[in-house]
């Protein structure tokens, strides 16, 4: 004959027996923890270290993101990894497919070619200031004030310079590493 205390626990020992199984199966090293994994993000520019941040997405969704100077925990897996060069005027990106496996690091390395670009404005000899717009493909990627470098992606721009009702537009090829002033003189 049973009591109401056996069958209460016979029940106890079964749900503790389940945590334990669930335990077993999530809480220890073989389990979701295990699932785990690494983006160690490294960014140069010109071949230089630089700065940048990360963006891990995986089916479409954000599962990481922060600084390239640390390491992400992501879930494992197929990966779209999207580094931004820190910095830069037309704030470039670059994406590299990985499958970041777990218990592992994957390193992502990039390299971003970049210039500097200045205007310098002179108006009737001497130094003005203007609006001073950098295009790419025909849109406006950024503005620059007279005499302030921006560091820009090696390629071609058409930088429109306008002090007053006049305007001019020089057309630039960037290539990487290249330091490149114009003087807009009205």
């Amino acid at each position: 004959m049973q009591t109401g205390d056996g069958g209460s626990s016979r029940r106890s020992r079964a749900a503790a027996m389940a945590i334990a199984v669930g335990m077993g199966l999530w809480g220890t090293p073989g389990g979701a923890a295990a699932q785990e994994a690494q983006i160690r993000c490294n960014v140069t520019e010109n071949g230089s270290p630089s700065n940048g941040t990360v963006a891990v997405v995986q089916n479409g969704q954000t599962v990481g993101s922060g600084s390239c100077r640390r390491i992400l925990s992501v879930p494992a897996g197929k990966s779209k990894v999207i580094v931004h060069l820190d910095g830069a005027l037309d704030n470039p990106a670059q994406t590299v497919e990985v499958v970041a496996v777990a218990g592992k690091t994957t390193p992502v390395t990039v390299d971003f070619e970049t210039a500097m670009l200045e205007v310098r404005i002179e108006a009737r000899e001497q130094r003005g200031t203007g609006l001073v717009a950098v295009e790419k493909n025909g849109k406006r990627i950024g503005t620059l004030g007279s005499g302030v470098a921006a560091r820009l992606s090696a390629g071609a721009y058409v930088v429109v310079v306008r002090l007053g009702g006049a305007e001019q537009r020089h057309a630039v090829d960037l290539r990487p590493g290249q330091r490149r002033i114009i003087r807009a003189q009205f």
